[in-house]
């Protein structure tokens, strides 16, 4: 009869079992060890934080911490359809909610059991479907560096290893192992935990490998040469610029009493600064001739009843400097007529200048005479 030790935790009969004690199973234990505590760790943080240390994150009602406001600051530049699934949760606040409670609970334990090296396969198979997840989502945004990318692509590589690896050495699958040798029997045990190696021939294991290898290198060198370039093209800011704001005008209207309806949607930049606009006038392109000008006390003082934002979240809002609005905000704003202009012109431009003075334009049609 086998006499089961710490450093020889499988029985003899098990099928393809290799003990822990085999030098190379326990040297990649070893190996992995700071790579599985790390990852962990990352997950277990971000879990943490809205849980523990700084729960004001998961307050719906708390202010500009709440997490919706992070997420919808992701619509610009979300890859695969995520925009719509994003905007379609900001506007389902049960779903929202749930969503976030959830995504954030997966983090806490998926990186809790990493750190213990807990059902490690699972929990390293699920940290990777995060990081495709936030890869899609979030991967566009840095201002200096795509620092969400660069995130992500190191998760997803950690997550592969791990989840090939397992957790050789210092793992509670381990102690489980140790407890009830029977396990390393159990296809389950093998897959979802991490204490012995797949149970795989060796060509089926070799074509796993390489098959994840291929997806992680496709997936991250392909996302970031369509955030960046600089694999085959030279470098680019991408579709969606990490750190300049724009703001996208559509819909425009001119009503005969010269106020301008629009629809607004700051679709890039920064998430870490608000955009403002400080000024807006409506001219005759024609002529060149300003028919309408709104300042920075025109703009400052729009009423709020001008601005129908059309998320809970980000938003425009009157400021201190004109007009201000996060990354992700949408609205219709109505710019009131200043005086009685005459509007005699085919059509007119409205031109809008941040406080960067970038300048953003629509065409409006002249108004219909009744």
């Amino acid at each position: 009869m086998t006499t089961t030790t710490f450093r020889n935790f499988v029985p003899a009969h098990a099928q393809m079992s290799v003990p822990l004690a085999d030098a190379g199973w326990r040297n990649a234990g070893l190996a992995l060890l700071s790579v599985r505590f790390i990852q962990g760790f990352i997950y277990w943080g971000g879990g943490s934080r809205r849980f523990i240390y700084a729960p004001s994150k998961l307050d719906a009602w708390g202010g500009h911490n709440w997490m919706a406001h992070k997420l919808h600051t992701a619509m610009p530049g979300a890859l695969l359809g995520f925009e719509k699934l994003i905007g379609f949760l900001l506007h389902h606040f049960v779903l929202l909610y749930t969503a976030v409670i959830l995504f954030s609970a997966v983090e806490l334990f998926v990186g809790l059991f990493l750190i213990l090296g807990l059902f490690t396969r699972a929990s390293a198979a699920i940290s990777m479907g995060l990081s495709v997840v936030l890869m899609l989502m979030f991967g566009w945004q840095g201002a200096t560096c795509i620092d969400e990318w660069t995130m992500a692509a190191a998760n997803l590589a950690m997550g592969t290893t791990l989840f090939l690896g397992g957790c050789g050495a210092y793992a509670l699958d381990n102690l489980r192992l140790q407890r009830n040798p029977a396990l390393a029997d159990k296809l389950s045990f093998r897959f979802l935990s991490g204490s012995l190696p797949l149970p795989l021939e060796p060509t089926r294991l070799r074509n796993l490998a390489l098959g994840l290898f291929a997806f992680v290198v496709v997936f991250d060198v392909g996302t970031y040469s369509y955030y960046r370039g600089s694999v085959f093209t030279p470098f680019h800011e991408g579709p969606t610029h990490p750190s300049r704001h724009h703001i996208a005008l559509s819909n425009g209207v001119l009503n005969a009493d010269g106020s301008v309806r629009f629809h607004a949607y700051l679709n890039a930049g920064t998430p870490e600064a608000p955009s403002h606009i400080v000024d807006a006038v409506l001219m005759d392109p024609a002529s060149g001739r300003v028919v309408e000008h709104w300042d920075v006390k025109a703009l400052s003082t729009l009423p709020r009843k001008m601005i129908e934002n059309d998320f809970d979240y980000q938003q425009f809002k009157p400021g201190p400097f004109g007009l201000v609005a996060g990354v992700g905000a949408m609205a219709t704003i109505t710019l009131p007529a200043v005086g009685q202009p005459e509007l005699s012109a085919p059509n007119y431009v409205l031109k809008l200048t941040t406080v960067n003075n970038h300048v953003f334009t629509i065409e409006l049609p002249a108004p219909q005479q009744k």
